[in-house]
């Protein structure tokens, strides 16, 4: 005889489509272009340099102005999408997959394990995320490698907790304890019943934790950290033009700008993508 569980209630993840929401996805398909094919929006070369045009203010033949080398700064922009955005995507993939694993584990094991691993957690979570990246570069070398450990291990303990937290309630939860009833084996209930709803909430933290992901990522290069010059990443570009800012604001405004916009549409869709998983109103 088959048995029928009862299992939550599906959560509707469509987004009312509000001004601010069109515009934020908007930001990041254009973002996304910039990414995958960044020639398609600045087709010139980001490390081309000119010098007969040295820190020229924008214009119609260089929208952003140039930088200290003659650089296109528009075409690094958007060139440099690519290096931020994908060290932000690869910090918070890796730190949702090791957060989420080491949550659950914590969740659904006794009591000694689970203090251990919530310890650590709380010991990590105690030093500031941009601190903790540091250390870790410091302690191996720079570069987009370390760069994307480093954020991953700071970000790892706030899903482990997230993970931690709803594993704890989801094995309580009545659809769980009727089907531990049924005889089900532990590695079976974790599998089809724990782990699907106790994943649920992840996507939608780590669209609001990339935002952060991609700004700590920016500061650590800016302190050179990260991608090396003349890589345009934009937290690099900051770097570079911070000793030109009296004479060429655009070199460090119009790059600074970028990466505000992005960060605020993506913590702009997941906090919307947020409200709706928890049943309110966007």
């Amino acid at each position: 005889m088959t048995v029928v569980l009862p299992r939550p209630s599906t959560v509707d993840l469509r987004v009312r489509a509000t001004p601010g929401t069109v515009a934020a996805v908007l930001v990041l398909g254009l973002v996304a272009v910039a990414v995958v094919a960044p020639s398609l929006i600045a087709g010139d070369d980001p490390l081309a340099a000119d010098p007969l045009h040295t820190l020229d203010p924008p214009d119609t033949a260089h929208w952003f102005g140039t930088d200290q080398l003659g650089r296109d700064v528009f075409t690094r922009v958007v060139h440099g999408a690519r290096y931020s955005l994908s060290i932000g995507v690869a910090a918070t993939a890796l730190s949702v997959a090791v957060g989420g694993l080491l949550g659950l584990v914590a969740g659904l094991s006794p009591r000694p394990v689970d203090g251990l691993l919530s310890r650590a957690f709380d010991v990590l979570s105690a030093f500031p995320e941009v601190l903790l990246a540091l250390l870790f570069i410091a302690l191996t070398a720079p570069g987009a490698p370390s760069l994307v450990l480093a954020i991953a291990l700071s970000f790892a303990p706030r899903y482990g907790r997230i993970v931690r937290a709803q594993t704890m309630v989801v094995r309580r939860s009545g659809y769980v304890e009727q089907a531990r009833t049924f005889g089900l084996s532990g590695v079976r209930l974790a599998g089809r019943h724990i782990l699907p709803n106790v994943l649920g909430p992840l996507p939608v933290l780590a669209t609001i934790g990339l935002g952060s992901a991609v700004v700590n990522a920016a500061a650590l290069s800016f302190l050179g950290m990260g991608p090396q010059p003349p890589s345009p990443e934009w937290g690099a570009m900051l770097s570079e033009s911070r000793n030109y800012l009296r004479v060429a604001w655009w070199t460090a405004v119009l790059p600074g700008a970028t990466l505000t916009v992005t960060v605020v549409a993506l913590t702009a869709v997941g906090r919307r993508l947020q409200r709706r998983f928890e049943g309110r109103r966007a």
